[in-house]
């Protein structure tokens, strides 16, 4: 890459967006009320006020009484999670917002007793839809539409054995949701209760968590309670940055869920919600009260984006862009490896014209990465949780000493104005974006990704197959050619591009310049009359989904190349001869886990003479 972004025309960004690494409470107090004050513009402007509560089930397989004083319980426990979060709100500036329980006349939690239709034997951790699809009727018999409000689905999947003082159990714990709706999983036992949380002597064995005292247990799966909630809310995982760390703890949203209360046994500071995660939650119905075009999905608009580095810190800029008002853009720096539990977070407040710049530190040395964007609407919703994809996902990595290397983050940065374009189809959109990259990037590489993806709008010509490309061109992208017989498992083929809002053949954090998507289980069979010699590439998974995807390369029907299982961040390369062949038969299969998120792959597959 020859040109690093400069940072675009406007020479003042706002200064709240601008992270302090020594003092967290620094980004607090400068960004909260400057959020609080876009949020509170639009709550009040023809407000639409209502009451979102978490609806809470306790259910119980058919052979299993309810265990032991299990509506006491779950009050003391949803109440004390309840007050966490209204804590953490006050603590963060935002007032006591926290989530809704409905109270009863009595003072009673409301909490729907649902029977299973099955003994437990027949239940295990993976039963949370068949629990849930088990407790619709009541639900819907109690005026609750399940796909517009927020459950709480506790199991009574829990073998206590007080004698021995062991406990087991094989409960669904799981969560999601967004601003709209959600579904909570949780474990009750009748050991779980708030009471127990300072109780450092009574020890009892968990089969998860070995020989602990009654209060750690009781820390890890209440913290696991409020920690689901948090994804039945909308919020995903992230871990605390070192400065947030040294001053609040373990983030609630990381590895909270086994701290939560071990400040009350002294045994830690406890749990902690992170400024990125208290501005999702802000415009939470159940936090803010306000249903305003609740059921909207807003789109975002992110132009002037811009990077800068500085040591072992990247500054991102941008400009946003909504029909309804955003008031706080977060950046999750997630490494590879780890799922998301070890993604950091940055936040800023987008000044009144949109701009925004997020300051990207406490990055992981010497690992791959992506930068994901999330933008957070007055409405309450999240970009990432509007669709299947998130399209503001930009790959990087760190070297060894901790320095950023952008390389990939600024070509794709380069690509998106022409990406979109080509996505909408949008022809003046088209010109304009290849003007754009040619203004941040004057490589070889991005301006051939640039033309195939124009090609896939613009071209009227049908592209050559193998056997008729002449006999003067010495090299040539597979990808350009048409096949034969092609066939892929989700969507359709396609020729230039990935069928996903990236559009680029992204794998491992590298952006290759050509390719053929191959979802698994897919075919690509090429006849090639002995015209070629060799076929040289390598192979992955699309940098977007996790799946897992084993290539093969026949030459008339004879296997000539086996990458194995490649998962993730994982690359083959391949060199296969040709010769005497003919026909060259290209597979992606499925692994045993199914064929979900199995984007395939084949990554500049080139033949040559």
């Amino acid at each position: 890459m020859k040109k690093l972004y400069a940072i675009c025309s406007f020479a003042v960004v706002w200064a709240i967006s601008l992270s302090c690494l020594a003092n967290p409470q620094a980004d607090i107090d400068q960004q909260v009320p400057a959020a609080m004050k876009i949020l509170k513009a639009w709550e009040d402007e023809q407000p639409e006020r209502a009451k979102r509560y978490f609806h809470i089930v306790y259910w119980t397989p058919k052979d299993r009484e309810p265990a032991k004083d299990y509506e006491a319980r779950l009050k003391r426990m949803l109440e004390h999670i309840q007050n966490y979060y209204a804590d953490q709100m006050e603590r963060l500036g935002f007032g006591r917002r926290t989530m809704q329980l409905q109270i009863n006349d009595s003072g009673q939690l409301m909490i729907h007793l649902v029977r299973g239709q099955e003994p437990y034997a027949n239940y295990n951790v993976q039963s949370g839809q068949k629990i849930r699809q088990e407790c619709l009727p009541t639900l819907t018999k109690a005026g609750i539409d399940p796909g517009k409000e927020t459950l709480v689905i506790f199991c009574n999947m829990a073998d206590w054995n007080e004698q021995k003082r062991q406990l087991r159990h094989r409960s669904p714990y799981y969560a999601g949701g967004n601003s709209r709706a959600g579904t909570a999983w949780q474990l009750d036992s009748p050991i779980l209760d708030t009471i127990h949380l300072r109780d450092k002597g009574n020890k009892i064995h968990d089969g998860q968590y070995g020989h602990i005292s009654l209060g750690k247990h009781n820390s890890i799966f209440i913290g696991g309670i409020a920690h689901e909630l948090g994804h039945s809310l909308g919020l995903p995982h992230c871990k605390a940055r070192p400065d947030e760390r040294e001053v609040f703890g373990t983030a609630l949203m990381g590895s909270g869920n086994r701290t939560y209360g071990d400040e009350l046994r002294d045994e830690g500071k406890g749990s902690f919600l992170t400024l990125a995660h208290g501005l999702r939650l802000a415009s939470h119905p159940q936090f803010s009260g306000s249903v305003k075009a609740i059921q909207q999905r807003p789109k975002v608009k992110l132009l002037d984006q811009a990077i800068k580095i500085t040591g072992k810190t990247f500054t991102f800029s941008g400009k946003a862009e909504s029909k309804i008002p955003i008031y706080a853009v977060i950046a999750y720096m997630d490494p590879e490896g780890g799922s998301d539990y070890n993604a950091t977070t940055a936040t800023a407040v987008p000044d009144a014209n949109g701009r925004f710049t997020l300051r990207c530190d406490a990055l992981a040395a010497n690992r791959k990465a992506d930068l994901r964007l999330v933008f957070c609407f007055a409405n309450g919703a999240a970009s990432h949780n509007l669709g299947p994809f998130s399209p503001h996902t930009y790959a990087y990595s760190v070297k060894r000493d901790g320095t950023p290397d952008l390389g990939p983050l600024t070509q794709e940065l380069a690509l998106g104005p022409l990406i979109r374009a080509v996505n909408a189809q949008d022809r003046e959109g088209i010109k304009n974006g290849l003007k754009f990259a040619r203004q941040q990037s004057d490589d070889a590489h991005t301006e051939a990704i640039a033309q195939r993806l124009i090609r896939t709008v613009t071209s009227r010509t049908k592209a050559k197959k193998a056997i008729d490309v002449p006999q003067n061109i010495k090299t040539i992208a597979l990808g350009d050619l048409a096949e034969d017989e092609a066939s892929v498992g989700w969507l359709r083929p396609i020729r230039g591009r990935v069928p996903h809002p990236d559009a680029l053949f992204i794998s491992g954090g590298k952006i290759f310049k050509s390719g053929i998507y191959a979802h698994a289980p897919a075919r690509h069979v090429y006849q090639i009359n002995d015209t070629w010699s060799m076929l040289r590439g390598s192979c992955g998974l699309f940098d977007r989904n996790a799946g897992s995807v084993r290539f093969r390369i026949k030459i008339d029907g004879k296997e000539r190349f086996d990458s194995g299982v490649l998962k993730l961040g994982k690359r083959a390369s391949y060199e296969v001869s040709l010769r005497g062949g003919k026909q060259l038969e290209l597979l992606v299969d499925p692994t045993p886990d199914g064929n979900g998120n199995d984007w395939g792959l084949w990554l500049e597959p080139t033949l040559y003479r």
